[in-house]
């Protein structure tokens, strides 16, 4: 990939279009970039490795935009292994690097690598700068977001901040060069960073007080304009508030019958004039993207079968990735399906009863095996309710 920064400041990243599920859970049908720069300048600095999937081709670019200079400084921001697992092979071509971490950094790493730290590493704070001759790095400490170590990067003079997973996307550079960066970018960060909100916060009140030209992240795209927008969702993505107005209905059906009551319920609520209505099929469809667009809108519908005394598998798995990614501030209503006695809505309700500042709409509707005319009324009640 040719991506251009500066004169001083190269990509040397690469793509992956081979990997089928980043971190072993999330389709990324058009692959991942795992991005690391090199700052040239007296001393030479390079912001993080890559994967050890993309080594080789990272070795080359790294030796390519070296020129034959030496690697005197890795600053190693996330310990991840999809940033850190060219480390070892960069010390093994400079033996007399330094490594610049935090304490937190330098504690974890034996876990990863057996080279020796010992002489080889200079430990960083908040507020430490660290010069390379024209550029100067200030290090600002960004514990969980979205592990305890991590730590993102500001060069003062060309005003690049070096944002670590943050601002991070799906999708490889080179076949996603025209894509709208949001629609990835929030599947990366709700199902990734999501219940880390409050140190995203942080992290943004710091970031407040940089002047910033280009945001560097370690996925994604290098950001130059209008980085207003790009600040100004990341607040509201961790800040738990809504990006828009809008209704997600997610249902759980074993044989189709609660799929149909969700979907006729969809169509009253566009008929009432619901602002966006998204219905999505928790069995087949992408939990990732079911979990964006949780987050996404304002209010949600979640309608399951009962199964076993308690709710659908899916839906069980679904409301699982909301609690753990800290769902909150929303409106909630419930539909259920019982040929006997159902048990869907009770167990439901117990999940999101636990979550923060979640209104549960009432009517709570209940449906036994399929949809039937005299069901309506209520699902015309909920949808009320919802609006």
């Amino acid at each position: 990939m040719d991506v251009t920064i500066s004169n001083a400041v190269k990509y040397i990243g690469v793509d992956d279009t081979t990997i089928d599920l980043f971190e072993s859970q999330y389709v990324v049908p058009e692959g991942v970039s795992y991005n690391s720069y090199v700052i040239l300048d007296e001393k030479t600095a390079v912001m993080d490795t890559v994967d050890k999937r993309g080594m080789e081709e990272w070795e080359a670019n790294l030796l390519n935009a070296l020129d034959g200079r030496k690697v005197d400084y890795l600053v190693v921001q996330h310990l991840e292994p999809d940033h850190a697992g060219s480390i070892a092979r960069l010390v093994e071509l400079f033996p007399d690097v330094t490594l610049v971490g935090n304490a937190k950094t330098f504690s974890m790493m034996p876990q990863f690598f057996d080279f020796p730290l010992e002489g080889h590493t200079l430990t960083v704070k908040e507020g430490d700068t660290l010069s390379l001759g024209e550029h100067t790095l200030t290090f600002v400490m960004a514990p969980m977001v979205h592990w305890p170590e991590v730590m993102v990067s500001y060069e003062s003079t060309e005003k690049i901040l070096f944002s670590a997973d943050g601002f991070g996307k799906f999708g490889a550079l080179s076949k996603t060069e025209d894509d709208d960066w949001a629609c990835e970018a929030r599947r990366y960060y709700f199902n990734i960073v999501g219940k880390y909100g409050a140190p995203v916060q942080t992290l943004l009140k710091k970031a407040s007080s940089l002047e910033i030209a280009t945001i560097c992240p370690l996925h994604g795209p290098i950001l130059k304009e209008n980085l207003g927008y790009y600040l100004d969702i990341y607040n509201t993505w961790s800040s738990y508030a809504p990006e828009d107005k809008g209704i997600l209905v997610a249902y759980a059906s074993i044989h189709g019958n609660t799929g149909e009551a969700a979907n006729r319920l969809a169509d009253i609520l566009r008929e009432k004039g619901a602002e966006k209505v998204v219905v999505s099929d928790l069995a087949r469809e992408d939990m990732a993207e079911v979990i964006e667009d949780a987050f996404r809108y304002d209010r949600m519908i979640v309608a399951a079968a009962s199964y076993d005394g308690g709710v659908f598998p899916c839906m069980q798995d679904f409301l699982h990735h909301l609690q753990s990614k800290a769902y909150q501030n929303r409106k909630v209503g419930i539909l259920e399906n019982g040929s006997w006695a159902p048990t869907a809505a009770k167990a439901m309700r117990g999940v999101l009863e636990s979550l923060k500042n979640v209104e549960i709409a009432e009517p709570v509707v209940t449906i036994r095996s399929t949809l039937k005319d005299s069901d309506i009324p209520a699902l015309e009640q909920l949808a009320e309710a919802m609006l």
